[in-house]
């Protein structure tokens, strides 16, 4: 009689959690559904559909195979090179590949590859996942460039990684490296970032999510199942996290979710405790001899603003680009603004000019 009470009790409890899941996700299909319908001036846009006028593989020095694509001639008096960030690929620089094909006149040669474990790119040994490695591997992307100055622009963690290269090669920056732009960044102390949660889950978020990204890595294959069931909840997340405007269109979270979704569990739980424990404000002190564009998304949740004002604070006449409306991905939530001052910058650099105005937005 016992037993069966127990086995009732527990049906009882699992019919419950059953049912509270069912009406969660019912929830958020109708979220997102609501969402959706409202105009979305964006849908036309071809993302992850650019066409590259050159491709190649560059090999990083433990053989993890590095996909690069370029855009422009290859005698352009000026390259820039695109570093993305953390769960991302090349393809979060949409919007900078359309509209800084010229810079003026004159064509630039844009650079863009995928981080080793996103993209197109091989993951390499797991050991490797470290930001020093990620600088590693863009001095061997650098390195298959030929000669002529650069531009180098990072977004998150690939400002991290323009950063460890900075700390490993300083040599480069003033002679090689001729201007960099750090958008939605931090040189360190990520682990005290909120991510907007309240008070007291912002404080319990930082023992619990390293060993939640410890036991991902470990049941890569449950946690993707995972990922697939609460798509409805990645994609309301990447718009609450990812983005800082009112009126985002659907298309720009839709193409954001897939990036995110594109890269493997294991990449997501080894990078973690990399970008988390990264701390690099001492290799800022190589980009002193070069022009330096700071931006942030005044919402951003993920590098707030104070950390991109800490950067500038090191960088005296850095020029600071904050811009009220926009969240983590700022390069693709208002392109155009981040596009003229891109273009600003690289107008500057081609012509000697280091002058580095300090603005909002």
């Amino acid at each position: 009689m016992k037993v069966t009470r127990r086995a009732g009790v527990l049906g009882s409890v699992a019919g419950v959690g059953a049912a509270t899941v069912a009406a969660g996700l019912a929830v958020e299909r109708y979220a997102v559904g609501r969402y959706r319908r409202t105009p979305d001036p964006e849908a036309g846009q071809p993302f992850g559909a650019l066409v590259a006028d050159r491709s190649r593989s560059v090999t990083a020095e433990d053989g993890a195979a590095l996909y690069v694509e370029e855009v422009g001639p290859l005698d352009a008096p000026l390259t820039v090179v695109f570093v993305h960030g953390y769960c991302l690929s090349m393809g979060s620089w949409h919007y900078q590949r359309i509209g800084l094909t010229r810079n003026g006149q004159q064509a630039n040669r844009m650079v863009f590859y995928d981080q080793r474990g996103h993209g197109r790119s091989g993951r390499g040994d797991s050991a490797r996942c470290t930001i020093d490695q990620l600088g590693r591997d863009l001095f061997a992307v650098l390195g298959g460039l030929g000669p002529g100055p650069l531009v180098l622009v990072g977004h998150s963690m690939g400002g991290m990684t323009i950063m460890a290269l900075a700390e490993q090669h300083p040599e480069l920056f003033g002679d090689r490296v001729v201007g960099t732009v750090l958008l939605s960044t931090s040189t360190g102390l990520l682990g005290e970032v909120t991510l907007g949660l309240p008070a007291l889950l912002a404080t319990v978020k930082n023992p619990l999510l390293p060993a939640l990204m410890r036991q991902l890595g470990q049941r890569a294959r449950m946690a993707e199942r995972g990922r697939r069931l609460g798509a409805d909840l990645m994609w309301l997340a990447v718009r609450r996290v990812g983005f800082g405007g009112r009126q985002v269109p659907s298309s720009l979270v839709d193409y954001a979710a897939e990036m995110i979704a594109a890269t493997p569990i294991p990449v997501i739980a080894d990078l973690y405790t990399a970008v988390v424990g990264h701390e690099k404000l001492a290799a800022l002190a190589a980009l002193h001899a070069v022009p330096t564009l700071v931006v942030v998304g005044g919402r951003d949740v993920i590098t707030p603003p104070e950390h991109s004002r800490r950067m500038v604070a090191a960088l005296p006449g850095a020029e600071l680009l904050e811009i009220e409306e926009a969240g983590h991905v700022v390069m693709m939530e208002r392109p155009d603004l981040v596009n003229l001052h891109l273009r600003s910058l690289l107008t500057r650099v081609s012509r000697g000019d280091s002058r580095r105005p300090s603005r909002r937005a």
